[in-house]
């Protein structure tokens, strides 16, 4: 909706009238340095070439922080939480000529670790961040660049959110989260994905780590460290990748370049983790071995008792065939249908994708009461040297990738068994606007 600008009368939208906005963030460059030309000229240009207010970066002074506190650790990086007393900018008071802020607004602060000073490549990064900061994506919100004078380590301001990680949620709320929840993580997962791939952004380093969700009561989820992995690995040593080995696609561990394709291969395994909350390959050394064997066609093997549809989304995204793997444009339209057929009446229908659940939701209550039938618990123990953050991984002389053996024979009879029970609705609906 077009709004007519009270300085310039001039019409504008997103309520941010940006040749004046431009002008009063310009007016404000000889007031604020980062001590660093590189840094300055970055939010500079961030700030003159904004369009919208949220994708406005600014140099914020470390001491306009309270209450820090580290609240998580990864591979690279160190998350501190914070409470920003001005807090980012809403928009231009004309009677008193200075910005309206949101005061005392909750963000966390990330340090990286291992990386000294400023350079083009971190800078890089945080261009692909910024161009990945918008709404409609919802990745994780850039507001800003800061400096502790204690270490002189720059850190990055991104938003605060409070559901924390998928992988922290998962652990702690599995056997209470029902279908209806994850067939809408599911779908949001591949819809922000095919908006990230749209603007030519490969993640590179896609698992439940680093999905953040909003709170712990809604399922909206927003992603997060974009491209990390080629800061780290830009200078070393050939055959070098970086990651979480189980999520990273076998072209890849042997060296090959990453590409879209790599993070469906990624978003198989976050689908995994999600219907069976277990970590893939929780009960192995993250070595080597692993990495051979997974170029060899090892995969986590799918509970029997899932639906098909799942199966089958999960198998076509590891396929270690590039060329089969689903984008995720076809992946988001295939699981909007199947939320949207299984939510029909309020869960009252005998829709495929709901019988399908039904099936799965009576063997585990089998499970649950049948003293035959062994029994499934979350309760597992991970192996000392399953590590789920982020490092640099060195794997020469890998096999090159293929499926094992009966993989595409058990691929086209779940294919097939898909197409037959969907074959007497799909006249009937149109999917085309899904």
């Amino acid at each position: 909706m077009f709004e007519v600008c009270l300085e310039c009368n001039k019409e504008y939208d997103s309520q941010w009238c940006k040749p004046c906005n431009t002008t009063h963030l310009k007016n404000d460059f000889d007031k604020w340095t980062s001590g660093n030309v590189t840094i300055d000229k970055f939010i500079q240009d961030a700030q003159l070439n904004a369009d919208v207010g949220y994708k406005v970066i600014e140099w914020i002074p470390y001491d306009r922080f309270r209450g820090i506190k580290q609240i998580a650790k990864g591979g690279y990086g160190t998350i501190y939480y914070a409470t920003w007393i001005d807090g980012l900018i809403s928009q231009w008071d004309i009677e008193n000529q200075r910005w309206i802020r949101k005061n005392r607004y909750e963000v966390v602060l990330k340090r990286f670790d291992g990386i000294v000073g400023i350079n083009d490549d971190f800078l890089n990064e945080m261009i692909i961040h910024l161009r990945a900061n918008s709404r409609s994506i919802a990745s994780t919100s850039l507001y800003g660049i800061t400096k502790d004078p204690k270490t002189q380590e720059y850190m990055i301001v991104l938003h605060y959110y409070k559901g924390g990680s998928l992988r922290s949620y998962l652990n702690n709320n599995f056997k209470n989260i029902h279908w209806d929840n994850k067939l809408s993580y599911l779908h949001d997962l591949t819809y922000k994905f095919s908006q990230i791939h749209k603007i030519d952004i490969v993640h590179r380093d896609f698992h439940p780590g680093n999905i953040l969700k909003y709170d712990l009561e809604y399922n909206s989820t927003c992603i997060s460290d974009f491209g990390l992995s080629k800061l780290i690995t830009k200078n070393s040593q050939k055959n070098t990748i970086s990651g979480v080995l189980p999520y990273i696609a076998p072209e890849v561990l042997g060296g090959g370049e990453y590409t879209k394709a790599a993070d469906v291969y990624s978003f198989a395994f976050v689908a995994y983790e999600l219907i069976t909350g277990l970590p893939p390959y929780y009960n192995v050394p993250h070595n080597k071995e692993l990495a051979f064997n997974i170029c060899n066609g090892l995969r986590p093997k799918i509970p029997f008792h899932t639906p098909k549809f799942i199966a089958r989304i999960i198998m076509r995204c590891w396929d270690a065939r590039i060329t089969h793997r689903p984008a995720f444009e076809e992946l988001m339209r295939e699981l909007c249908k199947h939320y949207l057929d299984y939510r029909e009446n309020r869960f009252e229908n005998n829709n495929e994708i709901t019988i399908q659940i039904r099936a799965e939701e009576f063997f585990k209550n089998q499970t649950k009461t049948d003293t035959k039938t062994p029994k499934t618990s979350l309760n597992y123990k991970t192996h000392p040297q399953a590590i789920y953050t982020s490092r640099l991984l060195s794997f020469p002389s890998l096999p090159k990738p293929k499926n094992e053996n009966n993989f595409e024979k058990k691929l086209e009879e779940l294919t097939e068994s898909f197409y037959k029970i969907n074959a007497g609705d799909g006249d009937d609906l149109d999917t085309s606007n899904l």
